[in-house]
This record gives C-alpha cells, sequence and structure tokens, in this order.
C-alpha cells in the first residue's frame, strides 16, 4: 500500500504539492527584471546608455534616415534658396502622399518579410475605375471611389489566397497581377487611353484642397502635441500603477516639446504658402491610425509574429493563411488609396498611371525609412521617412536641372546603401544576440 501513496503524492497536481525548501529564503527571494526595462526609471542617463547600447548592437532605428534628411536639407538648400522656400516644402509634403500611401500597405508585407510588385498595377487599376465610372457612365463620385478601394482590397486578398492558400510564391503571384492588372487597366481606358478628371470633384480635391485658416494648421498642430502628451501621460500612469518601470514625465515632456517644434514649425511653414494641405492631414490620419493598429492590437502583434518565425506562429494558436491574406488585402487597399491620390495629381486616369519608377519608389520608401526586408521590424511611420527622403531628392534634383536618368541612379545608390545598413545591422544584431 505505501508505493500507491507514494504514486498518489507524486501524482498531485500544483494546489496539493506541499512546498519545499527554506520558505524564508523563498520570501526574501528578489525578482530579475530586465535591465533595459529599467532605462525607463532612470531618466535621461538610462536613455543615453540605452542609445548607446544599441547603436553597439547594431540597432540604428530611424538615426541614418533622420541624418539623410538633414544632409539632403542642407545640400540642396546650400545649391539652390529655394529648395527650403514654403512653397516647395508644400509642394513636396502633397507630392509624397500618393507613394506614401502606397508605401503603408507594402510596410505591412514587408513585416511579413514577404514583397507585393503588384501595387504600382493596382494603383492603376484604382484611378482608372473611378474614372470610368464618374466620366463615361455618371456614376456618384463617392460610389466609384468607394468601388475601387474595395477592389484594391479583393484584389489584394486574390493575391494572398493563391500565396496563402495555394502555397505559390507571392513574388511570383504579384509579378502576374502586376501584368494583369496592368492590361486590365489599359483594357478599361479604352483606346483613347486617358480621361480627365474634375479637378473640382472629390478626386481631384485629393492633392489640391488646403485649408486656408491659419487655425487649421496651428490647431491641427497643437491636437498633435496635446494627443501625443496625453497618450504617454497616461500609458505611463498605466504602468506605474502595475509596478512596471515607466517613462518620467521630464522624458514625457522632452518629447512632447520636440514635436512641438516639429510640428508648430510645419505649420508655421503651411501657413506661409497656401496653408494646410488634406493630402496631408489624411496621410497623418492614416500613419496614427494603421501604427495602432500594428503596436496596439491583437492583429498587429500575429503581423509582427508571423514576421518572426510562421512556424512559431502556428504553434501559438495564429492563423497563418487569414492573417496573410488579409496583410495582401491592406497592400491592396492601400495601392488603391494611392492611386486615387495620383489620378488627383495629374487630374486624369491615364495609360503611365502605375507604370514607371512608381513600384520601386514605394519600396523604397518603406525600405528607406527602416522597414526590415527579411520581415519582423518596421512601422507605418517609416513610409514617411521614407518617402520626404526619396522626394526631397527628387525635387532637389529637378530644382538643379538634373536628368531623370541621373535621378534614378541617385535613388537606386541610397536604396542600396539602405539594404546595406539593413543587412549589416541584422549582422550585428545577430552576434550581440538580439536577432
Amino acid at each position: 500500500m505505501k508505493p500507491e501513496v507514494n504514486l498518489q503524492k507524486a501524482a498531485a497536481g500544483p494546489r496539493d504539492a506541499v512546498p519545499a525548501g527554506n520558505p524564508d529564503a523563498a520570501k526574501d527571494a528578489v525578482t530579475v527584471v530586465d535591465p533595459r526595462l529599467l532605462v525607463r526609471e532612470q531618466g535621461f542617463a538610462g536613455y543615453l546608455s540605452e542609445f548607446r547600447r544599441r547603436i553597439g548592437a547594431g540597432d540604428l532605428g530611424s538615426l541614418p534616415v533622420i541624418v539623410g534628411l538633414i544632409t539632403i536639407g542642407g545640400v540642396f538648400q546650400g545649391l539652390n534658396p529655394n529648395f527650403l522656400s514654403a512653397e516647395n516644402l508644400s509642394n513636396i509634403a502633397v507630392s509624397m502622399v500618393a507613394t506614401g500611401m502606397m508605401a503603408v500597405g507594402i510596410i505591412f508585407v514587408l513585416l511579413l518579410g514577404e514583397i507585393d510588385l503588384s501595387v504600382g498595377s493596382v494603383s492603376g487599376v484604382s484611378g482608372a475605375t473611378v474614372a470610368v465610372l464618374t466620366v463615361t457612365h455618371g456614376m456618384n463620385e463617392w460610389l466609384a471611389i468607394a468601388a475601387a478601394v474595395a477592389g484594391g482590397a479583393a484584389i489584394g486578398a486574390l493575391h494572398g489566397f493563391f500565396f496563402a492558400r495555394i502555397g505559390a510564391p507571392a513574388f511570383a503571384v504579384t509579378l502576374a497581377g502586376l501584368l494583369f492588372w496592368l492590361g486590365f487597366m489599359l483594357q478599361i481606358l479604352g483606346e483613347n487611353g486617358t480621361i480627365n478628371l474634375d479637378g473640382d470633384g472629390v478626386v481631384g480635391s485629393l492633392t489640391t484642397y488646403h485649408f486656408t485658416d491659419v487655425a487649421a494648421a496651428y490647431g491641427l498642430a497643437a491636437l498633435a502635441v496635446a494627443g501625443f502628451f496625453l497618450a504617454g501621460f497616461l500609458d505611463s500612469r498605466r504602468r506605474a500603477a502595475a509596478g512596471i518601470p515607466s517613462r518620467p514625465l521630464s522624458d514625457i515632456a522632452l518629447r512632447t516639446a520636440a514635436l512641438a517644434v516639429v510640428a508648430f514649425a510645419a505649420a508655421y511653414m503651411f501657413n506661409q504658402y497656401k496653408g494646410l494641405p488634406l493630402a496631408v492631414v489624411l496621410f497623418l490620419t492614416v500613419l496614427v491610425v494603421t501604427d495602432f493598429v500594428l503596436r496596439r492590437t491583437p492583429y498587429g502583434r500575429k503581423v509582427f509574429a508571423l514576421g518572426g518565425s510562421v512556424e512559431a506562429s502556428r504553434r501559438a494558436g495564429i492563423d497563418v493563411t487569414a492573417v496573410r491574406i488579409s496583410v495582401f488585402a491592406v497592400a491592396g487597399t492601400f495601392a488603391a488609396v494611392g492611386g486615387l491620390f495620383w489620378a488627383s495629381k495629374i487630374a486624369s486616369a491615364n495609360q503611365s498611371a502605375g507604370a514607371g519608377d512608381l513600384l520601386m519608389n514605394v519600396i523604397a520608401a518603406a525600405v528607406i525609412g527602416g522597414t526590415s526586408l527579411f520581415g519582423g521590424r518596421g512601422r507605418t511611420w517609416n513610409a514617411l521617412l521614407g518617402v520626404m527622403v526619396i522626394v526631397s531628392i527628387q525635387y532637389g534634383l529637378a530644382l538643379e536641372g538634373i536628368a531623370t536618368p541621373i535621378q534614378y541612379m541617385i535613388t537606386g545608390g541610397v536604396l542600396l546603401a539602405t539594404v546595406v545598413i539593413d543587412s549589416v545591422t541584422r549582422r550585428t544584431q545577430r552576434t550581440a544576440g538580439r536577432a
């Protein structure tokens, strides 16, 4: 009978188990905390040491892009004093929205470690759809826009289905999509190949409308600063209440002050020309919403998880197929939205829409901004930084009368340098045990 009793005790659950060892020693035990979490409580000295540690480990973040933007601004301003004028900066801000919108969608795909080559053609289909439905068939413009965006989402989901469900490589699927949807766009545009849009319509106003009241730009800047401070403050309070290391108030105030300088400087610049552009407001709204989705929702965490390891995500219970399809649907949606901004910019839909260097610029914007080609690392704000680099270079070279081929070469060089930095960074992180 004695062995049976021992077996029953051994099989007893955790609730029936008797604590072993020295209770006093367990009582005085100290929980080990990751030293990186203590940075928030150490103030500026902690952030300085953390910055040095990250640089030493190869985690450069957005630093190269910010340095690049400052360099670009300084060089081109030295060559031409009109580069940093309010008119030129406002034009750059409006011009970058179309590419930036498409780059947001590409970032979702890149986070999976995949690529979508069809976004240029899908953007062309979007502009052509709106033009045909409104001009040729007289449909309400809002309905036509909804149809174009829904069509982009459906196209992306179709690509995702072949990739995630059938198992075809994303590169091959989207390359086929690039060709198919390009032909589809040419087909629906007809023999003429160009359909002019109403410059005062909804699509036409996307890149031409400005909020001329100075209160609009300053009000948006104040709202952004207040929202940033409130979000940081509430997050810090929640962490402190849960006993988790949190940012000191001085750190939140410093970050808010830095944002305030940038935001109000931008507002002042816009008000020196035509006012706050509608396109910029829409782009910033998209960035805020998508960043929240990626960083603060279960869906966003699933996307990052797939970028880290598909097999680990599957074992964790994530529906890999559904997430993959949805990500390509997101890319198609933003490709369609970007196509509307391109159609607005040229006030028409034509055969050249979605062609040329658009696809390369979209991918370059995402990668230059800091999104890794290897998946698992990036933010939608990278689209803003990357597209600012590309469009600033294009406008700066245009002011100097540099030919288009040279612009292509320089943009390609910047993209290559970014990819090299990304590769070296990952190698350094792997060596430091952080990859």
